[in-house]
């Protein structure tokens, strides 16, 4: 199972203070530990929300807004996408991470067969040829 780590914003990190260089080490280590478990698909650390836009959906309406966003608690500063046996194994990954405040939530990602049978076989199809092309990319 795929999941979505997300690392929540601080007040710090929404005031654009970079981490130490302890702490870039420390998650170094951390993620070259998930990469040689085989279980790190990507990983990112994201800017402050001052560098934001969200998009407001209303039918056939689109409204930007720019940031920054003022629920600090609702905002992600970074992410990983773990691929992993089970929400216990990534549970217990994170709890060996460098973090000493802060939360993260971790959450399944859909997969196709989640879907049922609204997940035709020429939904399928399309799938499997879009994500053939974005591994084709790497």
């Amino acid at each position: 199972m795929r999941v979505m780590v997300l690392v929540k914003a601080s007040a710090e990190s929404e005031a654009g203070v970079m981490p130490s260089t302890e702490l870039l080490t420390e998650m170094g280590r951390f993620n070259e530990e998930l990469v040689k478990a085989g279980v790190l698909l990507a990983g990112e650390g994201l800017h402050p929300s001052k560098k934001a836009v969200r998009i407001d959906f209303s039918g056939e309406e689109r409204m930007v807004v720019d940031g920054p966003f003022a629920e600090t608690k609702e905002l992600v500063a970074g992410f990983w996408i773990l691929q992993v046996k089970s929400l216990e194994e990534a549970v217990e990954w994170l709890k060996r991470s460098p973090f000493r405040d802060g939360q993260v939530e971790i959450r399944p990602i859909f997969e196709l067969e989640d879907f049922g049978d609204a997940a035709t076989p020429e939904v399928r199809e399309r799938e499997q040829r879009l994500r053939e092309r974005i591994e084709g990319r790497n």
